[in-house]
């Protein structure tokens, strides 16, 4: 694991924003067996969601990928919440839903965005099996939704 999460973030510039309020009838997280399921998350910051569209559309790649780094962000930030610290997570899958057009087919690389920032931040406890699909649509237009099985480490 990574020995300071938040130092990591801190090189990078970021901190943990505030666990986003959920969006309609659902938690943040819900814990069974020492796994965390997390909420799909959005690029929002401040409450306020930071590009709408799809890829191959209205974003392209990097643009995208960006909107998956702002969501994982908000993905780390809900896992600390559940896991009593970010020292405590260790990822085992994160599933990154990418708004797109019928022609684009890059959802893996903007996926990348949510599973680089994930590996900075948490060193060997970020590595973690992933799936990056393609859907037409998501809530309030949001370019990617990620989300994401945790293990909650003793300690």
């Amino acid at each position: 694991m990574s020995a300071d999460p938040h130092a990591q973030l801190a090189a990078l510039g970021l901190s943990l924003p505030e666990v986003p309020a959920p969006a309609a009838a659902y938690q943040p997280s819900a814990a069974a067996a020492g796994l965390v399921a997390t909420a799909g998350q959005l690029p929002v910051v401040e409450g306020a969601l930071q590009r709408t569209g799809r890829l191959g559309a209205e974003l392209d790649t990097a643009e995208g990928a960006e909107q998956a780094r702002l969501a994982a962000l908000n993905l780390l930030a809900v896992a600390a919440a559940a896991a009593g610290g970010l020292e405590r997570v260790r990822v085992v899958k994160v599933t990154v839903f990418v708004a797109s057009t019928d022609t684009f087919h890059e959802q893996h690389l903007v996926a990348n965005g949510a599973s680089e920032l994930i590996g900075m931040v948490l060193g060997p406890a970020g590595v973690h099996a992933r799936s990056a699909v393609g859907v037409s649509s998501l809530p309030l237009g949001a370019p990617v939704e990620v989300e994401a099985i945790l293990e909650v480490v003793p300690g």
